[in-house]
C-alpha cells in the first residue's frame, strides 16, 4: 500500500497566505500540516507516498525530502496546477496500479483516520463525517448500505440512508483503479467545469462497489 498526496494547487481562496507558499506548508501548532501527514503515513507502515507538486515545488521536496522514516518519498509535477484536481491525480495515475491512498494535502487529522481507512475490508472506500453542517462547499457523501451510491457538492441522489461529509482521503483498490482512470480521463473532457477529482469517485461508484469508513465524532 502506497499514498498519493495531491499538493500541487494555489488555494487562491487562502491568499496572501499561500501566494508564496504552499498550502499544505502553513504551520498548525507550530508544524506544517505536510509533515504531520507524512509522519503519520510513515507511522501506519505505508511503503511509498507520492507527492503530486506544482505550486512551490522546491518547498515542498526541501520538507519532504527522500524519505520519512522507512517511507520513501517520490515526487510527480502537474504542469497545469494552477487549474483543477483532476489534472493532479491523473498526473499520478501510473501510481493507481497497486492499492493506493489518495489524499488531499490540506487536511489536519488523527492518525485514528488511517487506521480505519487501512482496516477496512472494503478494497476501495471513503471516510465520512456525518456530523457536517451543509454550507454548499462540503464534499456530499450519500451512501445505503455498506456502500457509497453518490458523492458531491451538488449531487443529491433519490433517496439514502444516510449522508455526511467527504474528509477527502479514498483508498483505491487495484481492480477499481483502470475504471477509475477511465472515469478520471472522462471527467477531464466534459466541457463545463470546474472539475475536481472526487467527481471520478462519483462516476466510480454508480457501477463500482465503493464502500465508506465512518469517522463521525473524531476531529479533524
Amino acid at each position: 500500500m502506497h499514498a498519493i498526496i495531491l499538493a500541487a494547487g494555489v488555494a487562491r481562496r487562502m491568499a496572501p497566505l499561500t501566494d508564496t507558499t504552499n498550502k499544505c506548508l502553513l504551520p498548525v501548532g507550530g508544524r506544517p500540516l505536510l509533515a504531520r501527514m507524512l509522519e503519520a503515513l510513515a507511522a501506519a507502515g505505508m511503503e511509498k507516498t507520492v507527492l503530486v507538486v506544482g505550486h512551490c515545488a522546491d518547498q515542498i521536496r526541501a520538507l519532504a525530502g527522500r524519505r520519512v522514516g522507512a517511507m520513501a518519498v517520490d515526487y510527480v509535477e502537474n504542469p497545469d496546477y494552477t487549474k483543477t484536481s483532476v489534472l493532479s491525480l491523473y498526473a499520478a495515475r501510473a501510481h493507481l496500479k497497486a492499492p493506493a491512498l489518495v489524499m488531499d494535502a490540506d487536511v489536519l487529522f488523527p492518525r485514528e483516520f488511517l487506521l480505519r481507512l487501512l482496516a477496512t475490508p472494503a478494497p476501495s472506500a471513503l471516510l465520512v463525517d456525518r456530523s457536517f453542517k451543509d454550507t454548499g462547499e462540503e464534499v456530499k457523501v450519500y451512501t445505503r448500505g455498506d456502500r457509497v451510491i453518490a458523492l458531491g457538492k451538488k449531487v443529491v441522489p433519490e433517496a439514502w440512508d444516510s449522508v455526511g461529509e467527504g474528509v477527502g482521503f479514498f483508498r483505491c483498490g487495484a481492480e477499481a483503479a483502470p475504471l477509475f482512470v477511465r472515469y478520471l480521463e472522462k471527467v477531464m473532457a466534459e466541457p463545463a467545469g470546474p472539475h475536481e477529482w472526487e467527481d471520478a469517485i462519483h462516476l466510480l461508484a454508480m457501477d463500482h462497489h465503493v464502500g465508506w469508513v465512518d469517522v463521525t465524532g473524531l476531529p479533524w
